[in-house]
């Protein structure tokens, strides 16, 4: 039995309270299937599959976008510190408004010609990464009267092959909507939900420019970062 299944880390698959997994979560005993073995191999993310520009969010425009410039930085680590290298780490959000640049996302809040709202980086040597974006906005959503996401930034990451990836959601520090968040809640263990949070880091920010923001990811034990948000 791994930490993970001795704490209380990861949201259960179905949370009433977040209406949308009633439908998507599974009616059965999951079966646990030996991984192919084109699985296990790799690395199939070579340097040359991200470009510097991709990291940054903020120059895929012709201008700026709106919103307030921040960047994001932190660290991919297993349980004992050591670094996750070379890792795909994609992030996507909303514009500063809250809304999608998707078809999908038709809520009454303008687009931004100049926010694509997505963004890729291989982490490094230690397992850094660093994205340069803005703070995405809230949004109202029909899950309960009254429903709106506070701020977050949505992160995948990659091991060495598309079927290792792991979603979770980043959400930023003193925002009033986390305690009626459905999907932060979701998390049951209250340390493990606060490891979601992210830490303002002025160091890494960019005086007169752009605030910093620090937000490491452990990808094991008993102080892994919730996956599944």
């Amino acid at each position: 039995m791994s930490a993970r299944d001795r704490i209380d880390i990861d949201p259960p698959y179905d949370y009433p309270a977040y209406k949308s997994t009633i439908l998507r979560s599974p009616k059965q005993p999951l079966l646990r299937v030996a991984p192919h073995p084109m699985e296990a191999t790799g690395p199939v993310f070579p340097r040359k599959f991200v470009t510097d520009s991709e990291a940054d969010l903020t120059t895929w425009g012709k201008g700026a976008p709106l919103g307030e410039k921040m960047i994001l930085t932190g660290r991919v680590t297993d349980e004992d510190g050591a670094p996750v290298r070379n890792s795909l780490l994609e992030l996507w959000q909303c514009n500063s408004s809250g809304r999608y640049a998707h078809p999908v996302d038709q809520h009454d809040a303008p687009l931004d010609p100049n926010f694509l709202g997505q963004g890729k980086v291989l982490t490094g040597d230690k397992g850094e990464y660093r994205f340069v974006t803005i703070k995405p906005g809230a949004y109202p959503w029909k899950n309960h009267p009254w429903a709106w996401r506070p701020a977050h930034i949505h992160l995948s990451l990659f091991g060495n092959a598309y079927s290792q990836r792991l979603v979770t959601q980043l959400f930023f520090p003193g925002d009033p909507l986390l305690p009626i968040d459905p999907i932060f809640n979701s998390v049951p263990d209250e340390s493990a939900r606060q490891r979601m949070v992210c830490e303002l880091d002025l160091e890494h920010g960019i005086e007169e420019v752009a605030l910093g923001y620090r937000f490491d990811i452990v990808l094991r034990g008993v102080k892994s970062t919730p996956m599944g948000v």
